[in-house]
């Protein structure tokens, strides 16, 4: 390895061809990150150039290349192991000062700066061998037209692409300085050519063929635009490719070139991160292979270590890798699809996918691998059905989600190293239905009742869950996806708008001389799920809110815009009023309904105690006051002996009163009052003077289905 700190004019200036690998990921540097800082570097140099300082230099940073084997008479050629993104941004600043000379008749100068953008015409032997440095394929197009543009360039006449914007840039911005002093050009041109061509300073590494360029490719990487795992990854594949350079540009092509198109370099949300979908995929792919929680940061060194300990040859790595990501974004793109039936494999993408879930695609890209072709159609779709039904449930009853990853992995560890004649469906549903824990129960019929009966789902879920929920209903009504349909398709996906039955705002024409408990009461059943249904076409605000029974009311709104069977029932069925009650046994009708379609095991149910585990993460205030354990103006004790005698009470909307202060959490409040810092504000507060009972005593009731309490201690100040 030979390093030397070096200039453009060095690395440049020797007939030659410098090539960035196919594999390497386009250019990707922008104005506002590196080219305008480049040229203010550019133009303080200058300034310290002409205010005397005659030693003046401005180091870019290093370059890696590796000399490659070239038949006699052919131009020497180097690939770009690293630095091809400032080697890039070189040459179209360099050709954009060329230009600017050119067409102010510096002959001399733009010579100068021409040997080092250009190879001499009696050195090429094709096209290509024009220019010093050779991008890859993506930016080949944009890069020759920017560099091949006579003066004067109009940059719009160019094909679109990030190097031409770089070119436009560098061009207009060196003309405009320039011209900044018009009787002082000359002198200016005469001190930006060399100290561009002399004083800008590159450490240049050269590599021997024998030396392992991934190696210290890895090691600057971090340097300008952080790599994904994806481009890591392709280096790291294509370096080891043992192909000649025609076949391994073959090989790119077929197997690898559609991980740069928008569909991969789009970012998703996996939690609260996003990844490139490219790099999720890799790690989602290694996950299935290695059956190991691959952790972001670790993806590429997990990779390597797959590829070292499995002995597979890196052409059919590259091959099955294609081949699950084909399968990946078929079945992605398929659940994007808004109209029309679903394959049994895109429709649980679809649904899981508006549950923010990725934890399940390690499983879904096993199920895919030509491994697996033996699994019968039934066996796939038992498979999906349990799984969703398990996503889904969870979902509603708000079971907790951290930590299921982890489970998910269980799972797909069981299905690898399940016996032989043993069906995935029937795996899944033994492991499913046997967990205990709170992050790996399968909620059973009682708790969705439970949970769901009185449970204000309009606010409390997204959006975008609770209607996937209402077109599931709509086509399990339809007959989708069984296959007994009784319409022409299911519903359209993601288009329907929620619409609330009896109006939020219900007091504008639905009002009855109510009292102010049962004024309450309606305000939290309006938002239950007996009074949603989907509507294919939004209804205006007054409409929404007219009567039930009015020429030009609710039903009629509903009957004109709505063609849904959800909400045939309603408007058939309830001519002259929608009451209370109706909501209330619409509710009881749609939870057989999601029983129905996400069912669970025969006989399934779930203990007690994982019903009191569960209230701990999931309980509010608000609950127990509508279940009647507690009443607004509940006095709250705290317990801890430093604040023996402060007391709360208890708000209509489950806030907590202190001090004329409204908080809207247990811990809130004894955070004020002891003064800061973590406080389990569910074990702070008691509903009786002698400190008996808890507040996590009385949700600790509601999870298991109890009204009754004991009668609290006595005030003994009473």
């Amino acid at each position: 390895m030979l390093t030397q700190v070096t200039s453009p004019q060095q690395v440049f200036f020797s007939p030659q061809r410098l090539v960035v690998p196919l594999f390497q990921r386009p250019y990707v540097w922008s104005r506002e990150n590196q080219w305008e800082p480049l040229w203010s570097d550019v133009t303080r140099l200058v300034d310290a150039i002409a205010t005397g300082d005659s030693e003046a230099t401005h180091f870019l940073g290093a370059v890696v290349l590796q000399a490659q084997t070239t038949a006699l008479g052919e131009l020497p050629q180097y690939t770009i192991i690293d630095g091809q993104q400032r080697l890039t941004t070189l040459q179209i600043l360099l050709d954009a000062l060329h230009a600017q000379l050119d067409a102010r008749g510096y002959v001399a100068l733009a010579g100068q700066v021409l040997a080092l953008v250009e190879n001499p015409e009696s050195f090429r032997q094709k096209p290509a061998d024009r220019f010093k440095v050779w991008p890859t394929n993506r930016d080949r197009l944009a890069f020759a037209a920017a560099m091949s543009a006579v003066a004067p360039i109009d940059h719009s006449n160019l094909p679109a692409g990030r190097l031409v914007d770089a070119h436009e840039y560098f061009f207009v911005a060196i003309g405009e300085w320039l011209d900044a002093e018009p009787e002082q050009v000359d002198r200016r041109a005469g001190l930006l050519v060399p100290a561009i061509m002399t004083r800008l300073q590159i450490v240049s590494i050269q590599l021997l063929s024998h030396e392992d360029a991934q190696e210290i490719f890895e090691t600057l990487n971090a340097r300008g635009t952080p790599l994904t795992a994806a481009d890591l990854i392709k280096n790291f594949l294509f370096q080891r490719l043992e192909k000649d350079a025609e076949a391994t540009e073959r090989a790119y092509h077929a197997y690898w070139a559609d991980f740069e198109t928008a569909f991969w370099e789009t970012e998703v949300s996996a939690g609260r991160i996003k990844y490139a979908r490219s790099s999720l995929f890799l790690t989602q792919w290694l996950t299935a292979k290695t059956l190991k929680e691959i952790p972001a940061r670790e993806v590429f060194m997990q990779f390597k270590r797959y590829v070292s300990e499995s002995g597979t040859d890196v052409l059919s790595l590259v091959q099955s890798l294609s081949a699950a990501a084909n399968r990946y974004k078929a079945f992605t793109l398929g659940a994007a699809a808004r109209d029309g039936a679903l394959s049994r494999l895109d429709l649980f993408v679809y649904r899981t996918s508006t549950l923010d879930s990725e934890i399940v695609k390690p499983l879904l890209i096993w199920l895919g691998e030509s491994n697996q072709a033996a699994i019968s159609v039934e066996e796939r779709n038992g498979l999906l059905d349990s799984l969703e039904s398990w996503f889904v449930r969870r979902a509603l009853v708000r079971a907790q989600s951290q930590g299921t990853n982890k489970l998910m992995l269980d799972l797909l560890t069981q299905l690898t190293k399940r016996p032989a004649g043993t069906g995935v469906d029937a795996v899944a549903r033994t492991f499913l239905s046997t967990q205990t824990s709170s992050i790996g129960y399968w909620p059973d019929d009682a708790e969705l009742r439970r949970e769901l009966t009185d449970f204000q789902a309009y606010k409390k879920f997204r959006k975008g869950r609770l209607r996937m929920v209402l077109e599931a209903i709509e086509d399990r009504l339809r007959g989708f996806p069984d296959g007994g349909s009784f319409s022409v398709s299911p519903v359209s996906r993601g288009v329907c708008t929620i619409e609330h039955i009896m109006p939020q705002e219900w007091r504008a024409n639905w009002s009855g001389g109510e009292d102010p408990e049962t004024e309450g009461e309606r305000d939290s059943l309006v938002q239950t799920l007996g009074n949603l249904t989907l509507v294919t076409q939004s209804l205006n605000a007054r409409m929404s809110n007219a009567a039930w029974s009015a020429a030009n009311g609710k039903r009629a709104a509903l009957i004109r815009h709505d063609t849904l069977l959800l909400t045939r029932d309603v408007v058939h069925e309830h001519p002259e009023s929608w009451a209370d009650a109706d909501i209330r046994e619409r509710t009881e009708g749609l939870l057989e309904a999601l029983t129905s379609t996400w069912p669970v095991p025969d006989g399934h149910r779930v203990s007690s105690d994982r019903a009191v585990e569960r209230a701990q993460y999931r309980t509010e205030v608000i609950d127990l006051v509508r279940a009647g354990l507690i009443k607004a103006g509940t006095t709250l004790y705290a317990k801890p002996a430093a604040h023996r005698g402060k007391t709360a009470s208890v708000n209509a909307d489950g806030t907590i009163a202190m001090d004329g202060i409204s908080f809207g959490t247990l811990s809130g409040a004894a955070r004020h009052l002891s003064g800061g810092g973590a406080v389990a504000g569910w074990s702070f507060w008691t509903i009786d003077a002698g400190y008996t009972q808890t507040m996590a005593d009385v949700r600790d009731q509601l999870a298991l289905g109890s009204s009754t309490l004991s009668d609290p201690a006595p005030d003994p100040r009473s």
